[in-house]
């Protein structure tokens, strides 16, 4: 019996070998294209949008470029569901603990990459999930043996923290000046004793200056000027933030009209709005307030009134920074002030104006989360700023976790290797076909160090059979030492990384890798046609 279309016309469908075959390059394709990145001397992209203006982003973190990545190729449809598949493991990565998005694509391409040539060799997809859950397993346990936690020693912490972030740093525009802005992190993220909540620490960018400039203020700044006539310094601030309209001195009657017999009465109907606009005003100042932050604009009638009273008014100040300033400050975003009582006062020691480059800014100190902190990034260009942006977030993000589970490996390769070592062993012992997914799991993990080296122009080869030689000496700290081109210790050159780190790229890369592995169709529907109307 014949069996009917199942799909609409235009709709496709693939299966099997080819189905598998199609994710597994769309995988790889993605993995070649952030591979450069990689490592300390990894490339950057320029990253131009379609959209209005065309705008350019310079970059080599991974996260961000996989975001900018729109593919609407249609022979590339398969690319686009793996894709949007490891965005989401990527985000996921960049969310949790803020670094390793790059690592975590090429590890799932390599992974697949050696699970292409298995499948090429006959041998089932679920065995080849099978042997590749058993080797991660093992290479999490080998790293869980080999890690150091200093949480006990405050100096030793510390100092496990300043490596981490002058590791993360060393891929990144920040490279030059990893000291200076690892030292800036480290201050930052001790400051929050112990929270994640990076909310309290607020980066600022302003152009002029070099990258060196840069520094660690303590307390909140507003990219605000002060009003002409208001008070410059103000001491014991009691803030109000607010959201609400201070601009209805002007005549505003929208879809209706007005008909008047004189002049007279226009006068009448502006009188109306400027007393209704003073009882507003009355009522913010009724709260015992030395100083007013609004979201939206605040007309010069109003502002006329608050410099009368001694109060500060501070308009159009962004969202992102009024709901920062509430935070900080212990203070609520108001909309309606008719009950003093209702709304939560803000309080700080000292408002001041300050000078940032040739720019003035509003300064909060003595603020009542007293760890909050701004760190102001200095450099020559808006591109630049923005690169060193993401790189400082990356680092405050793996301080962050590292602060929460203290425990740190060496860097470099060394925990790629020490892994595959594990896994190698793990191989020798399984019988059966198992056995050459491991073995094909530890060669994957051995590609990292493979790839930093090919990135860094060296002989990865050469470079790479050193490292495994090493690896097989009992108690070794080797890794590649990019800088010199050798094999390296990485604990006297202070390289080290997050264990969370490690292990959720290790458990994220493998996780893809076999939800691709279990593809064997690929359907992909017809497109919506717009109903003609008539």
């Amino acid at each position: 019996m014949a069996v009917e279309k199942l799909l609409k016309d235009e709709a496709t469908q693939e299966k099997g070998e080819r189905a598998r075959m199609a994710s597994f390059v769309g995988a790889m394709a993605i993995a070649d294209l952030v591979k450069t990145t990689l490592g300390p001397k990894g490339m950057d992209k320029i990253l131009q949008s379609a959209g209005r203006g065309h705008s350019v982003t310079v970059t080599n973190d991974g996260a961000t470029i996989l975001k900018s990545l729109h593919i609407d190729n249609p022979a590339a449809k398969v690319l686009v569901g793996f894709l949007n598949f490891s965005l989401d493991i990527s985000k996921v990565q960049d969310d949790e603990v803020g670094d390793g998005t790059t690592s975590v694509v090429v590890l799932a391409g390599e992974l697949l990459r050696e699970a292409e040539k298995l499948i090429a060799m006959k041998i089932h997809p679920m065995t080849i999930i099978s042997g590749y859950r058993m080797a991660a397993e093992c290479a999490r346990n080998a790293l869980t043996q080999k890690t150091k936690d200093n949480k006990e020693n405050p100096e030793k912490f510390r100092s496990d923290l300043t490596k981490i972030a002058t590791t993360t740093l060393c891929s990144k525009i920040l490279s030059q000046d990893k000291e200076h802005f690892a030292k800036l992190a480290v201050d930052a993220v001790m400051r929050l004793k112990g929270s994640t909540n990076l909310e309290s620490i607020q980066i600022i960018k302003k152009a002029g200056g070099s990258l060196k400039d840069s520094f660690l203020d303590e307390g909140f700044i507003l990219d605000k000027k002060i009003g002409v006539g208001q008070p410059k310094r103000i001491e014991n601030a009691k803030i109000l933030v607010a959201n609400t309209a201070m601009d209805t001195d002007k005549v505003k009657i929208y879809g209706a009209r007005v008909r008047v017999d004189s002049m007279a009465r226009v006068a009448q109907i502006e009188g109306a709005e400027k007393e209704k606009m003073k009882e507003k005003v009355q009522k913010i100042i009724s709260h015992g307030i030395n100083c007013f932050v609004n979201r939206q604009l605040i007309y010069n009638f109003p502002e006329e009134l608050f410099a009368d009273a001694g109060v500060l008014a501070i308009e159009h100040a962004d969202f992102d920074g009024i709901e920062r300033l509430a935070l900080v400050t212990g203070g609520e975003i108001a909309s309606t002030f008719d009950d003093p009582g209702s709304v939560k006062l803000g309080h700080c020691k000292l408002i001041e104006e300050i000078m940032i480059g040739e720019d003035k800014l509003i300064h909060f100190s003595g603020v009542e989360m007293g760890q909050a902190c701004t760190i102001v990034l200095r450099g020559a260009s808006s591109h630049v700023l923005d690169e060193a942006e993401r790189s400082l977030h990356d680092a405050l993000c793996v301080l962050s976790q590292t602060v929460t589970d203290s425990r740190v490996l060496l860097g470099g390769g060394w925990p790629e290797m020490v892994m595959g070592r594990e896994v190698d062993e793990l191989a020798r012992r399984t019988p059966g076909k198992k056995s050459l997914a491991i073995e094909a799991f530890s060669r994957a993990l051995q590609s990292i160090p493979t790839i930093i080296a090919d990135n860094a122009g060296l002989d990865s080869a050469d470079l790479v059979a050193q490292l495994r030689a090493e690896h097989h000496k009992a108690e070794t700290n080797a890794g590649i030492d990019v800088i010199t081109g050798a094999v390296g210790d990485m604990e006297n050159l202070g390289i080290s990384e997050s264990f969370k780190v490690k292990q959720a790229i290790l458990l994220s890369a493998t996780e893809a890798a076999e939800m691709i592995l279990r593809v064997d169709e690929i359907i992909t529907c017809a497109p919506r046609r717009r109903e003609d109307r008539v």
